[in-house]
């Protein structure tokens, strides 16, 4: 489990034919379905991601499908991912195998993304949008990641349905961040009347859009980042949403935060972000308000990472910057900085986008 991640090797638990310790696993599990708590840690209860805590009866699929963990864990080519999860990219602007693509407004700006599976046993749960789309006479850039927790479904539902309704509000031209704090808060209402087909998981988000190359609206719930750099220096357009910091609002919704030695900081003991989409049996004490800020794209910018937080628990805002600040391809930046993540020991789930404006 403590191995390196080594790139472009698929993701496998495997069970070697014969292998006493992986049937006496097996026979272990089946003999403790159903004893986990289903609304958090109970007395079987284990710790699932960073960002929830994860019942043991509602990890035992994943254990009891693939029998036994491989002592290997490894990376997750880009294209692996996007066969597996179908990374929504381009629509015409980015080859959707190479995780990258350019405006068509202007041929100095292009992005590029990269995604590493972490070390944990639950399938990759992040999901990511980048592509460039014509409304009308307008161009927008679409940028977002999604970092699901307790399943894929909620981010999966984000990546398909955030950015329409957020083009869709009425004034989204004239007062944007508005519109995006309302499509927010309708998208996650959406998904609490769907919890029933989505599950109880829920995702963080960081979305970006670029309009027209020369305006960018950032917004934010959770943990994962935007950061912008103008000539060398690494500005965060986020902010990042932590129970310690948000306990007095938490504890006025009726919640806590727990605070265990060995254990980051947690709404109710269970989840590591005090705002989500999703969440239904913690929702009363989380917010899925997001933090918007509109930023003018001019001369000195020049690029945006948009990460989870897999790499920004390993790495400071200026550190990413100056990481990729002198190589000219987005994706290969992207991609740098992943790789950077799992060398200074990140053992989450990765996934980071890069926009160049130079």
């Amino acid at each position: 489990m403590h191995d390196e991640v080594e790139e472009g090797v698929t993701v496998e638990n495997t069970l070697e034919k014969g292998d006493a310790v992986g049937l006496g696993l097996t026979f272990f599990l089946e003999l403790f379905k159903g004893f986990g708590d289903e609304e958090g840690v109970g007395e079987w209860g284990c710790v699932g991601d960073r960002h929830s805590h994860s019942s043991f009866s509602s990890i035992l699929p994943s254990f009891s499908s693939s029998l036994f963990f491989s002592s290997r864990r490894t990376a997750m080519t880009t294209r692996e991912i996007l066969n597996k999860m179908k990374v929504k990219v381009g629509l015409g602007s980015s080859d959707p195998d190479s995780g990258k693509g350019k405006s068509k407004m202007s041929k100095n700006i292009t992005h590029g993304f990269h995604l590493v599976k972490g070390k944990s046993y639950h399938d990759m749960e992040d999901y990511v949008v980048a592509q460039f789309k014509q409304v009308d006479s307008n161009e927008l850039g679409l940028f977002a990641i999604f970092d699901g927790h307790a399943g894929h479904n909620v981010p999966s539902y984000l990546q398909s349905h955030l950015f329409d309704n957020i083009i869709k509000e009425p004034d989204f031209w004239k007062e944007p961040a508005d519109a995006v704090k309302r499509a927010y808060s309708k998208t996650d209402s959406n998904i609490l009347e769907m919890s029933g087909e989505l599950g109880r998981g829920g995702s963080t988000a960081v979305t970006a859009i670029l309009v027209n190359c020369q305006k960018l609206i950032v917004a934010n719930i959770g943990d994962s980042r935007a950061v912008l750099s103008k000539k060398g220096v690494a500005k965060q357009l986020s902010v990042d949403h932590e129970p310690i910091t948000e306990h007095e609002d938490i504890k006025n919704r009726g919640g806590f935060v727990s605070n265990f030695p060995g254990d980051v900081p947690r709404v109710d003991g269970r989840l590591a972000v005090s705002r989500a989409f999703g969440d239904k049996s913690l929702k009363k004490h989380l917010s899925s308000e997001p933090f918007v800020t509109v930023e003018n794209i001019g001369d000195d910018a020049e690029l945006i990472i948009l990460a989870s937080d897999g790499l920004w628990k390993v790495m400071s805002n200026q550190d990413a910057v100056n990481c990729i600040r002198n190589v000219k391809d987005a994706r290969s930046s992207a991609k740098r900085l992943t790789e950077e993540a799992v060398n200074r020991k990140s053992t989450d789930d990765i996934s980071c986008i890069v926009v160049k404006f130079q």
